[in-house]
């Protein structure tokens, strides 16, 4: 495998979970009532959908395809959420749940990739950035748990 088709893999792969995430958040606004919590996800949301693009941007620099969706594990996880929220007495605290349980999964990913150390100076800014963003997320969507629990 080319150097450069390795790193576009890599990158798709996180491509993929922040498709996943954005999609994610999209679905959490539909289920709380907090405008506040609304405005929260849909800025979450909005960010995750940046973070595709960066890496779009990356995958066609190194000449490769970036992929155009998330993954079913996903979707079928956005349908527990739901379903969750649905019968739960706590929507918005079952829904800051998940979000975080979602975002330490990336942070995960995140963490994982960097640990690698291959990766052109460029894009390991790239996914610091990222990672400390997602970091920062969690930090706020636990102390958002906190007040509502």
């Amino acid at each position: 495998m080319k150097y450069s088709e390795e790193i576009s893999n890599k990158l798709n792969t996180l491509l993929t979970k922040n498709y996943d995430a954005q999609r994610g958040y999209a679905n959490a606004i539909d289920n709380v009532e907090s405008d506040m919590l609304k405005m929260y996800f849909k800025r979450r949301s909005s960010e995750r959908e940046v973070f595709a693009d960066e890496l779009k941007k990356e995958i066609l620099q190194y000449g490769e395809e970036p992929k155009d969706s998330g993954s079913i594990k996903a979707a079928v996880h956005r349908n527990w959420m739901s379903l969750k929220s649905t019968f739960s007495s706590n929507n918005e605290e079952s829904v800051l749940e998940e979000a975080i349980r979602g975002e330490e999964a990336s942070l995960e990913d995140y963490n994982d990739l960097l640990k690698e150390r291959n990766m052109p100076p460029s894009i390991d800014s790239l996914l610091l950035r990222q990672k400390n963003a997602i970091q920062s997320a969690i930090n706020t969507e636990k102390a958002k748990l906190e007040l509502i629990s």
